[in-house]
């Protein structure tokens, strides 16, 4: 088994039935997050086109079990040479981001879904895609409140703007019970850090 592929062997057993109703719920928590997002964007004004800081080239982390299998249920709706693409390109980013944390320096590498500038799983997209570049605030497990501020194409256009209220934690809260009763069903323990690529290069071996 695959060091980096910690769910591999415990999802082998599992049918895509027993799941599917789970992704269902989770369409409608992302349909949420959308339209939290787009209400914040309406009130900036703000509309990301793309930026030297390109956030696709940003090495982000997931941590769910529902998104793993939501990204892996729109992989298999793409016919099987863009497949095959996309996995030649997660192998690459996963071989190079290996060799450049081996030596010690940075790299920065396109999200291997994004093509021409596209992302071929749009709407599968995970949570903090959605959620990325604009202000926001989270009730944290302590009981702080953390705002934090949004990304530096948002700020170089809005700085001063007044802080339009996007609270997180509504949303992250019922995406967490949801994730537990998912784990719950399928018999996951195991916790889980990956980026898509990793996510993309674990599904050729199931």
């Amino acid at each position: 088994m695959n060091p980096r592929d910690p769910i591999h062997d415990l999802l082998a057993g599992v049918g895509r039935n027993t799941y599917l109703p789970f992704l269902g719920r989770l369409k409608k928590i992302y349909a949420a997050m959308d339209g939290k997002y787009q209400a914040a964007a309406d009130y900036y004004g703000f509309n990301c086109t793309g930026c030297d800081d390109n956030c696709c080239f940003t090495r982000f982390y997931h941590y769910t079990l529902l998104e793993y299998l939501y990204i892996l249920d729109g992989l298999n709706t793409l016919d099987g040479e863009r497949r095959a693409q996309i996995t030649g390109r997660a192998l690459e980013v996963c071989r190079e981001t290996g060799h450049a944390d081996a030596k010690g320096v940075p790299v920065r590498m396109m999200c291997p879904l994004c093509v021409d500038s596209v992302c071929l799983l749009y709407a599968y997209r995970p949570m903090i895609c959605r959620l990325h570049g604009i202000p926001h605030e989270l009730q944290s497990p302590g009981g702080g409140l953390v705002q934090a501020s949004g990304c530096g194409a948002f700020t170089t256009q809005f700085q001063g703007k007044p802080r339009f209220k996007f609270d997180r934690t509504p949303l992250y809260l019922e995406m967490a019970g949801l994730e537990k009763e998912l784990r719950q069903a399928v018999g996951m323990p195991i916790k889980i850090k990956m980026t898509v690529a990793e996510m993309i290069r674990s599904y050729g071996h199931r």
